[in-house]
């Protein structure tokens, strides 16, 4: 049974998880905009220097699609867990998907950082059970280096996964 030490650990995770999801996902203009109210505390310096991030639309498209469905998920589990007519089994049941997601979550970033600091190549990574679909954002699209990225996320499972690269230009 979960207690409800557990139930506000697991409530404020998904808040910070969901602010998190948010923070990361919001247009690079309105931080712009809001940092422009704050003082300069190099005022003396007349060097302006601007910073243009850009990544692939598609990839953005895909973690955040991915992630309202995680999140919509999440919060479908924790109304059964939080519902006082459910079963002990089905909350139990409830609360093991939530974590399996949360750690399914947490490989998916592990593995796009792997991919971004050893072949330096912006990537959207999806697990499914044993299938693992990779996006990445490249202009090669040469087999061998889908092949060392298959192999570069293989070597984090002891059990075979069925492991798809697709290029987005």
């Amino acid at each position: 049974m979960i207690n409800k030490k557990s139930l506000w650990f697991l409530t404020l995770f998904s808040l910070i998880l969901v602010l998190s999801i948010y923070y990361i996902t919001m247009p690079s203009e309105l931080l712009l905009t809001t940092n422009k109210n704050t003082p300069d505390l190099n005022e003396n310096k007349n060097d302006e220097t601007e910073v243009e991030i850009e990544e692939s639309d598609l990839l953005v498209a895909l973690r955040v699609e991915s992630d309202e469905a995680i999140n919509k998920e999440i919060n479908e589990l924790q109304e059964v867990l939080t519902d006082s007519k459910t079963s002990v089994e089905d909350k139990n049941k409830a609360y093991d998907k939530i974590k399996e997601i949360n750690d399914n979550r947490s490989c998916e970033e592990k593995l796009e950082q792997q991919i971004k600091e050893e072949f330096n190549l912006d990537s959207f990574i999806k697990i499914d059970d044993n299938q693992i679909q990779v996006i990445v954002k490249s202009e090669d699209e040469s087999s061998k280096l889908a092949n060392n990225i298959m192999r570069t996320i293989q070597s984090n499972f002891n059990d075979a996964k069925y492991i798809t690269v697709k290029f987005q230009k």
